[in-house]
């Protein structure tokens, strides 16, 4: 009986134990100092790694955020080398794509297309913007190593985080924190999103501004997530899935000869006047358009898009990206497309079907970020936890009312003579497309009064365009680019 009992207890003590080593410092560091070539010039850098507590309105600890922050070694004044704030999306997803594969100083060991390699693991990223910012990867709460107190249970205000506008709300404090501790007041300041991220970002453009009085000089937007089209559904929404359709189409060589003998960059502007001009009214019509037009428009969208005007006819008009992505080459070597980035091709178990099986990009991305999030943080960084590093983590349901984020921009941007937009879209990317990013930009000032602030750039690969070793050169030349170009040098925040 009594070994029974020492044993019982042994296993207690053990779990316990094994609890507590689970649970992180809610505020700790740890630094380590290392070097990267980029763009031909080596340079030292210092990586802090950390958690940094998140406060409610008593001044108690309501989570800890994960962070990850790059600094140059050896600037002579720190207030004047801009800062790059980094999110991803989901919402839900760990700050680890943009990081481990875009802008940071060390990127995937993957082959020039962006697929996996083995053995896992990262490599020098000589094109990294380190260079020219400073730059943070932030983790929001339940995502990479970022846990809410408690971590799960009731006693957890959901409402403090999970929704557009919470998430918004307690990052800006955050922020705050984070830009006093490291003394950052005095830099440029540029906060960059990935997919939800930037809903984020434009949400954050103002609450940063307007809560915590922390003025921006410019906003990144990578692969945009605009729920204000893309839930909403309606004719808009539906037709500006067609340049993408004509783009995706022409990579795999399932266009009309005529423009499978163009250049994309010639193709796309003809689908996206068609789109415009022609498919969003006739897809306003409805049940109301006349067979003659709606012959036509099936017609043109078969041109356009490399289904079949069958098809097209029988979805009234509006075909769905789910149809597009399992149907586009069932006759042409009966592979689906990706979601995300429609290059990639999945095995269905069967031909026949209205959507995909899985997303084979994701598959094929999970299948290289996870081993490489994990054993840089831990290995290369030295931040040891037995914590699970959330790819995706649990914050659903997700709160989506009362999104005012694109206004939020538009108020930031009027009020701010300094903040300027850059959005980088793929052109082969199904979830969150190049042409949505693009209507999202014209919609933010109807006035147009501040277009000349808005700036426009496509990549030919998907979502994270960035795994194309082409385009990491491309999209992160582009960043640094935008970044000289929006720092003011003394020039007067004045219209």
């Amino acid at each position: 009986m009594k070994k029974n009992q020492l044993a019982i207890c042994m296993l207690l003590y053990t779990a316990i134990a094994l609890s507590q080593n689970r649970k992180l410092p809610i505020d700790t560091t740890v630094t380590t100092q290392h070097s990267v070539t980029i763009n031909g010039t080596n340079l030292n850098y210092t990586a802090t790694i950390g958690t940094q507590p998140v406060w409610d309105e008593m001044g108690e600890p309501i989570a800890a955020l994960h962070y990850t922050y790059y600094t140059r070694n050896n600037v002579k004044n720190r207030a004047e080398r801009p800062l790059l704030i980094s999110f991803n999306g989901g919402p839900g997803s760990g700050s680890v794509w943009m990081h481990l594969a875009y802008t940071g100083p060390k990127v995937l060991k993957i082959d020039d297309e962006g697929y996996p390699v083995q053995p896992y693991g990262v490599k020098q990223n000589p094109y990294s913007v380190l260079d020219v910012t400073d730059i943070v990867y932030v983790n929001p709460a339940n995502t990479g190593y970022s846990r809410t107190i408690p971590e799960t249970g009731d006693k957890v205000d959901r409402d403090k985080f999970f929704g557009i506008n919470a998430d918004t709300k307690y990052l800006a404090e955050w922020l705050n924190t984070f830009v006093t501790r490291n003394n950052r007041w005095r830099s440029p300041k540029y906060i960059v999103g990935e997919s939800y991220g930037g809903t984020r970002v434009m949400g954050l453009s103002l609450a940063l501004q307007n809560q915590q009085w922390m003025y921006l000089n410019g906003v990144i937007m990578v692969s945009p997530a605009d729920y204000k089209v893309i839930r909403v559904g309606g004719p808009v929404s539906s037709a500006l899935n067609l340049p993408y359709f004509t783009a995706a189409a022409w990579h795999h060589k399932a266009l009309p000869s005529d423009l499978q003998g163009k250049d994309l960059l010639e193709v796309l502007p003809e689908s996206e006047a068609y789109t415009v001009n022609t498919l969003i009214p006739a897809i306003a019509k409805g049940g109301f358009i006349s067979d003659a037009e709606r012959s036509a428009v099936a017609k043109k969208m078969a041109y356009y898009s490399g289904l079949k005007e069958k098809d097209i006819l029988d979805h009234n008009l509006d075909v769905p990206t789910q149809f597009f992505w399992k149907n586009l080459l069932k006759d042409k070597g009966a592979y689906n497309v990706g979601r995300l980035d429609s290059r990639y091709l999945g095995i269905d178990k069967q031909l026949f079907g209205e959507s995909p099986d899985y997303s084979a990009e994701l598959t094929s991305w999970l299948h290289s970020f996870t081993p490489a999030i994990n054993y840089y943080l831990q290995e290369e960084l030295k931040f040891k936890t037995d914590i699970k590093y959330n790819m995706f983590g649990p914050v659903h349901p997700w709160n989506n009312e009362d999104d005012n984020t694109r206004d939020n921009l538009r108020q930031a941007m009027a009020q701010n003579p300094y903040l300027n937009v850059l959005v980088q879209s793929g052109y082969y990317d199904g979830a969150t497309t190049y042409f949505n990013a693009k209507y999202t930009m014209w919609q933010v000032d109807p006035s147009g009064r501040m277009k000349d602030r808005f700036e426009f750039k496509g990549y030919r690969s998907g979502h994270m365009m960035y795994l194309r070793r082409e385009d990491l050169q491309k999209a992160n030349d582009d960043i640094r680019s935008f970044i000289l170009r929006t720092m003011t040098n003394g020039k007067s925040a004045k219209y």
